[in-house]
Protein backbone atom coordinates (compact mmCIF):
# COMPACT_ATOMS: atom_id res chain seq x y z
CA UNK A 1 0.00 0.00 0.00
CA UNK A 2 1.48 3.31 -0.71
CA UNK A 3 1.07 6.39 1.27
CA UNK A 4 0.99 10.27 0.23
CA UNK A 5 3.91 12.26 1.39
CA UNK A 6 2.32 15.76 2.77
CA UNK A 7 4.80 18.60 0.95
CA UNK A 8 4.75 21.53 3.37
CA UNK A 9 3.00 24.87 2.42
CA UNK A 10 6.80 26.85 2.17
CA UNK A 11 8.05 23.81 0.05
CA UNK A 12 5.58 24.37 -2.95
CA UNK A 13 6.12 27.34 -5.68
CA UNK A 14 3.69 29.64 -5.60
CA UNK A 15 2.57 29.45 -9.50
CA UNK A 16 -0.49 28.29 -8.52
CA UNK A 17 -1.52 31.60 -7.12
CA UNK A 18 -0.30 33.26 -10.27
CA UNK A 19 -2.16 31.31 -12.39
CA UNK A 20 -4.98 31.41 -10.00
CA UNK A 21 -4.58 35.55 -10.32
CA UNK A 22 -4.83 34.95 -14.18
CA UNK A 23 -8.26 33.48 -13.91
CA UNK A 24 -9.53 36.28 -12.21
CA UNK A 25 -7.87 38.48 -15.05
CA UNK A 26 -9.47 36.60 -17.66
CA UNK A 27 -12.99 35.96 -15.69
CA UNK A 28 -13.38 40.03 -14.86
CA UNK A 29 -12.32 41.20 -18.79
CA UNK A 30 -14.55 38.27 -20.73
CA UNK A 31 -17.53 39.01 -18.08
CA UNK A 32 -17.70 42.54 -18.48
CA UNK A 33 -16.80 42.06 -22.61
CA UNK A 34 -20.53 41.97 -23.63
CA UNK A 35 -21.83 44.96 -21.57
CA UNK A 36 -18.66 47.04 -21.47
CA UNK A 37 -15.87 46.75 -23.08
CA UNK A 38 -17.09 45.85 -26.97
CA UNK A 39 -19.79 48.63 -26.24
CA UNK A 40 -17.14 51.00 -25.19
CA UNK A 41 -14.41 50.01 -28.00
CA UNK A 42 -17.55 50.43 -30.69
CA UNK A 43 -18.31 53.61 -28.86
CA UNK A 44 -22.22 52.63 -28.13
CA UNK A 45 -21.48 53.05 -24.21
CA UNK A 46 -23.33 55.85 -22.91
CA UNK A 47 -22.51 56.68 -18.97
CA UNK A 48 -21.72 59.14 -16.00
CA UNK A 49 -17.52 59.61 -15.78
CA UNK A 50 -18.22 57.81 -12.57
CA UNK A 51 -18.88 54.58 -13.74
CA UNK A 52 -15.99 54.26 -16.38
CA UNK A 53 -13.52 55.33 -13.34
CA UNK A 54 -15.38 52.70 -11.12
CA UNK A 55 -14.43 50.17 -14.18
CA UNK A 56 -10.86 51.49 -14.17
CA UNK A 57 -9.89 51.18 -10.81
CA UNK A 58 -11.27 47.36 -10.76
CA UNK A 59 -9.49 46.13 -13.16
CA UNK A 60 -6.07 47.83 -12.19
CA UNK A 61 -6.60 46.23 -9.15
CA UNK A 62 -6.78 42.69 -10.53
CA UNK A 63 -4.28 43.29 -13.11
CA UNK A 64 -2.13 44.58 -10.43
CA UNK A 65 -3.22 41.31 -7.93
CA UNK A 66 -1.79 39.09 -11.27
CA UNK A 67 1.30 41.41 -11.59
CA UNK A 68 2.26 41.13 -7.39
CA UNK A 69 1.15 36.65 -7.65
CA UNK A 70 3.99 36.63 -10.56
CA UNK A 71 6.52 38.27 -8.44
CA UNK A 72 5.93 36.10 -5.57
CA UNK A 73 5.69 32.84 -7.73
CA UNK A 74 9.15 34.44 -8.88
CA UNK A 75 10.32 34.24 -5.65
CA UNK A 76 11.08 38.50 -6.22
CA UNK A 77 10.00 38.71 -2.75
CA UNK A 78 11.72 42.24 -2.15
CA UNK A 79 9.68 43.69 -5.05
CA UNK A 80 6.67 41.83 -4.18
CA UNK A 81 6.65 44.00 -0.67
CA UNK A 82 8.09 46.84 -1.80
CA UNK A 83 4.61 47.47 -3.79
CA UNK A 84 2.70 46.43 -1.08
CA UNK A 85 1.48 49.94 0.18
CA UNK A 86 0.30 50.66 -3.84
CA UNK A 87 -1.59 47.60 -3.38
CA UNK A 88 -3.27 49.30 0.20
CA UNK A 89 -3.67 52.39 -1.58
CA UNK A 90 -5.46 50.32 -4.91
CA UNK A 91 -8.06 48.26 -2.14
CA UNK A 92 -8.49 51.29 -0.13
CA UNK A 93 -9.53 53.57 -3.53
CA UNK A 94 -12.15 50.29 -4.72
CA UNK A 95 -13.82 50.07 -1.42
CA UNK A 96 -14.43 53.86 -1.38
CA UNK A 97 -15.68 53.75 -5.34
CA UNK A 98 -17.47 50.65 -5.07
CA UNK A 99 -19.40 52.54 -2.10
CA UNK A 100 -19.62 55.42 -3.96
CA UNK A 101 -20.93 53.68 -7.01
CA UNK A 102 -23.38 51.61 -5.29
CA UNK A 103 -24.82 54.92 -3.85
CA UNK A 104 -24.84 56.87 -7.08
CA UNK A 105 -26.43 53.53 -8.59
CA UNK A 106 -29.14 54.11 -5.93
CA UNK A 107 -29.86 57.67 -7.17
CA UNK A 108 -30.50 56.66 -10.48
CA UNK A 109 -32.73 53.91 -9.56
CA UNK A 110 -34.61 56.65 -7.62
CA UNK A 111 -35.03 58.81 -10.51
CA UNK A 112 -36.39 56.26 -12.59
CA UNK A 113 -39.30 55.39 -9.82
CA UNK A 114 -37.93 52.59 -8.09
CA UNK A 115 -35.93 54.08 -5.17
CA UNK A 116 -37.19 50.92 -3.06
CA UNK A 117 -35.69 48.39 -5.68
CA UNK A 118 -32.38 50.81 -5.77
CA UNK A 119 -31.97 50.60 -1.79
CA UNK A 120 -32.75 46.56 -2.05
CA UNK A 121 -30.23 45.74 -4.30
CA UNK A 122 -27.46 48.17 -2.60
CA UNK A 123 -26.77 45.41 0.10
CA UNK A 124 -24.83 43.27 -2.72
CA UNK A 125 -22.02 46.14 -3.86
CA UNK A 126 -22.23 47.47 -0.56
CA UNK A 127 -21.78 44.11 1.59
CA UNK A 128 -19.03 42.55 -1.20
CA UNK A 129 -17.04 46.09 -0.93
CA UNK A 130 -17.37 45.19 3.09
CA UNK A 131 -16.65 41.84 2.72
CA UNK A 132 -13.46 42.34 0.52
CA UNK A 133 -12.15 45.01 2.54
CA UNK A 134 -12.13 42.91 5.35
CA UNK A 135 -10.50 39.59 4.02
CA UNK A 136 -7.70 42.15 2.06
CA UNK A 137 -6.68 43.70 5.47
CA UNK A 138 -6.24 40.77 6.82
CA UNK A 139 -4.64 39.43 4.30
CA UNK A 140 -2.83 42.57 4.23
CA UNK A 141 -2.13 42.41 8.62
CA UNK A 142 -0.96 39.07 7.83
CA UNK A 143 1.59 39.56 5.29
CA UNK A 144 4.36 37.76 7.05
CA UNK A 145 2.67 34.69 6.92
CA UNK A 146 2.85 33.60 3.32
CA UNK A 147 0.05 30.61 3.66
CA UNK A 148 -2.23 32.91 4.93
CA UNK A 149 -1.78 36.35 3.34
CA UNK A 150 -1.86 34.54 -0.68
CA UNK A 151 -4.24 32.42 0.24
CA UNK A 152 -6.83 35.06 1.62
CA UNK A 153 -5.76 37.79 -1.17
CA UNK A 154 -6.66 34.81 -3.76
CA UNK A 155 -10.09 35.24 -1.18
CA UNK A 156 -10.70 38.79 -1.81
CA UNK A 157 -10.00 39.17 -5.43
CA UNK A 158 -12.34 35.72 -6.00
CA UNK A 159 -15.16 37.58 -4.23
CA UNK A 160 -15.81 40.43 -6.53
CA UNK A 161 -15.81 38.59 -9.37
CA UNK A 162 -19.39 37.54 -9.29
CA UNK A 163 -19.74 40.93 -10.44
CA UNK A 164 -18.22 39.77 -13.93
CA UNK A 165 -19.81 36.54 -14.05
CA UNK A 166 -23.14 38.16 -13.55
CA UNK A 167 -23.04 39.96 -16.62
CA UNK A 168 -23.37 36.39 -18.67
CA UNK A 169 -26.73 35.89 -16.67
CA UNK A 170 -27.91 39.11 -18.15
CA UNK A 171 -27.00 38.86 -21.49
CA UNK A 172 -28.40 35.72 -21.98
CA UNK A 173 -31.26 34.90 -19.06
CA UNK A 174 -32.54 38.35 -18.39
CA UNK A 175 -35.85 38.94 -19.14
CA UNK A 176 -37.11 41.46 -21.60
CA UNK A 177 -38.27 44.87 -20.27
CA UNK A 178 -37.00 48.09 -19.09
CA UNK A 179 -33.09 48.33 -17.04
CA UNK A 180 -33.73 48.52 -13.69
CA UNK A 181 -32.18 46.68 -10.20
CA UNK A 182 -32.71 42.97 -10.58
CA UNK A 183 -34.16 40.99 -7.36
CA UNK A 184 -31.11 40.78 -5.07
CA UNK A 185 -31.56 36.47 -5.37
CA UNK A 186 -31.02 36.77 -9.12
CA UNK A 187 -27.28 37.19 -7.38
CA UNK A 188 -26.77 33.44 -5.95
CA UNK A 189 -26.00 32.05 -9.06
CA UNK A 190 -22.97 33.70 -10.01
CA UNK A 191 -22.09 34.24 -6.14
CA UNK A 192 -22.05 30.25 -6.12
CA UNK A 193 -19.38 30.32 -9.16
CA UNK A 194 -17.51 32.34 -7.13
CA UNK A 195 -17.03 30.06 -4.50
CA UNK A 196 -16.84 26.57 -6.35
CA UNK A 197 -13.44 28.44 -8.08
CA UNK A 198 -12.55 28.66 -3.99
CA UNK A 199 -13.63 25.20 -3.59
CA UNK A 200 -10.80 24.45 -6.75
CA UNK A 201 -8.08 26.26 -4.61
CA UNK A 202 -9.21 24.58 -1.51
CA UNK A 203 -9.20 20.48 -3.75
CA UNK A 204 -5.72 21.88 -4.41
CA UNK A 205 -4.69 22.47 -0.80
CA UNK A 206 -5.97 18.96 -0.21
CA UNK A 207 -4.09 17.05 -3.08
CA UNK A 208 -0.92 18.70 -2.17
CA UNK A 209 -1.15 19.19 1.89
CA UNK A 210 -4.43 16.56 2.77
CA UNK A 211 -6.26 19.04 4.22
CA UNK A 212 -7.53 22.33 2.86
CA UNK A 213 -5.98 25.41 4.50
CA UNK A 214 -8.23 27.58 7.37
CA UNK A 215 -8.00 30.64 5.08
CA UNK A 216 -10.27 28.75 2.65
CA UNK A 217 -12.54 27.15 4.78
CA UNK A 218 -13.65 30.64 6.88
CA UNK A 219 -13.12 32.58 3.76
CA UNK A 220 -15.37 30.44 1.55
CA UNK A 221 -17.60 29.94 4.24
CA UNK A 222 -17.81 33.56 5.32
CA UNK A 223 -18.46 34.31 1.62
CA UNK A 224 -21.58 32.03 1.10
CA UNK A 225 -22.75 32.80 4.44
CA UNK A 226 -22.94 36.68 3.34
CA UNK A 227 -24.66 35.96 0.02
CA UNK A 228 -27.08 33.98 1.35
CA UNK A 229 -28.21 36.46 4.41
CA UNK A 230 -28.29 38.79 1.73
CA UNK A 231 -31.38 37.61 0.78
CA UNK A 232 -33.96 37.94 3.39
CA UNK A 233 -31.87 40.82 4.97
CA UNK A 234 -32.54 42.95 1.57
CA UNK A 235 -36.09 43.34 2.29
CA UNK A 236 -36.13 44.39 6.16
CA UNK A 237 -37.08 47.48 7.45
CA UNK A 238 -33.55 47.92 9.22
CA UNK A 239 -31.71 47.33 5.90
CA UNK A 240 -33.83 49.72 4.16
CA UNK A 241 -33.04 52.45 7.44
CA UNK A 242 -29.20 52.07 7.41
CA UNK A 243 -29.18 52.66 3.04
CA UNK A 244 -31.49 55.42 3.18
CA UNK A 245 -29.46 57.16 5.98
CA UNK A 246 -26.60 56.13 3.79
CA UNK A 247 -27.90 58.04 0.61
CA UNK A 248 -29.53 60.62 2.85
CA UNK A 249 -25.77 61.48 4.05
CA UNK A 250 -23.96 61.31 0.67
CA UNK A 251 -27.03 63.94 -0.56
Amino acid sequence: MTTRTRTPDNAVGDWFYAYMALLCVAIAFLGFAPTYWVPLIAGTFKAHPLIHLHGLIFFGWTLFFAWQAWLAARKQLRRHRAFGLLGVSLATTMTIMGVVASIYQMKVAAAAGMAEAGRTFAIVPLAGMAFFAVVVGCAIGLGRRAEWHKRLMLVGAVSILDAAIARWFIVFLAPPGPPGPPPVFVTLPPAFITVIILLGAMAYDWRRAGRPHPAYIVGAGSLLAMKLAQVPFSESAAWHAMAGALLALAG
